[in-house]
């Protein structure tokens, strides 16, 4: 398959989580997927916290959010990107994973520690940027 395509998949599935797995025909999956996200988003109150955060609510967002149901959001979200776009791929990349599953476990320790710095919003998307970077340094060293 074309890196575009391999491209499209991965931000549509950074857009909502399953939309990749549709234009892979992961039909299934995909439903799966954008059930989970949408059951997390409304467990979680993750609209409203997205709209606090970005209006500077910081403290309305930490006290809407339900963290016990958001802790779950980083692993489908990063799974969701990474899934579409290993599927786009015909041959299999080694140790592409890591850097997703590197965001994912990142961003939920940022989300861990979001009530006391930043909030739920930017601090777990702090920490996923730097899960990514050290995924992809992991990956770089472990392939040499």
């Amino acid at each position: 398959m074309v890196k575009g395509h391999k491209i499209e998949r991965l931000l549509w599935s950074i857009a909502l989580p399953g939309f990749g797995q549709f234009l892979n025909k992961k039909y299934l999956k995909g439903v799966v997927l954008i059930a989970l996200e949408v059951l997390i988003n409304v467990k979680s109150d993750l609209n409203v916290s997205i709209q606090m955060s970005f209006q500077g609510n910081i403290a309305g967002a930490i006290e809407t959010t339900d963290y016990e149901w958001l802790m779950f959001y980083p692993c489908v979200y990063m799974f969701g990107i990474w899934d579409a776009y290993r599927d786009a791929d015909e041959k299999e990349q080694p140790l592409s994973f890591l850097p997703y599953v590197s965001a994912a476990f990142f961003a939920t320790v940022g989300m861990i520690y979001s009530p006391y710095f930043l909030g739920p919003v930017w601090l777990s998307l702090l920490f996923c940027f730097v899960g990514v970077g050290i995924g992809l340094l992991l990956k770089k060293m472990l392939l040499r």
